[in-house]
């Protein structure tokens, strides 16, 4: 398999930052990095831009990081509330996706919020408050609430239920440890 040397004008993503020399495949170098301006081959003249490339992409990789930041301190302090159909166990009818998600996140923050950023395991399928985290770039997250109620309720409504649904979760956890000791208690007796 044909390989090719090439030089990084910008960062690609599980390739390399910017200004660094590497060896890929040639169609890859050929059909892929080279026509969207990515990289360019790696001859003697190249390699001297490499230092000037690579001091560029910190500078510019310093401004995104910068912006993402900021981008975060204001996500992170957002509260979305969606009203959906729920079934009497308090499952949806439906779902709430990361696409519902960024879209409204993004009217609140006005500025793009990018689907494939939000990290959810799997849609959300139950009532209740739900911790979502963003991706806002490599190193970069910002976490924000999402509560999910019935149509008609408020965010006061899903705090209640969590806080129920979390005094539940504790009565139950202090059931299960008095009954693990008195076993134990049991047992040594």
């Amino acid at each position: 398999m044909a390989r090719m040397k090439i030089l990084l004008k910008e960062d690609v993503i599980n390739l390399g930052l910017a200004g660094e020399v590497h060896s890929v495949a040639a169609g890859f170098a050929r059909n892929y990095l080279l026509p969207r301006g990515e990289a360019i081959p790696a001859t003697p003249a190249a390699l001297k831009q490499a230092d000037g490339i690579r001091a560029a992409a910190t500078r510019k990789r310093a401004q995104e990081r910068a912006n993402a930041q900021a981008q975060a301190a204001v996500i992170s302090q957002q509260r979305l509330l969606f009203q959906v159909r729920a079934g009497d166990n308090n499952r949806l009818y439906g779902s709430v996706t990361s696409s519902e998600i960024a879209e409204k996140l993004e009217a609140l923050v006005e500025f793009e919020v990018d689907r494939r950023r939000v990290l959810l395991d799997a849609a959300i399928r139950d009532l209740g408050i739900h911790q979502v985290t963003i991706r806002l770039m490599q190193d970069v997250n910002a976490t924000f609430a999402v509560a999910v109620v019935r149509e008609g309720e408020t965010w006061e409504d899903a705090e209640k239920r969590h806080n129920v649904a979390t005094a539940k979760a504790a009565a139950n956890d202090l059931m299960q440890e008095n009954a693990e000791a008195q076993a134990e208690a049991e047992e040594v007796a």
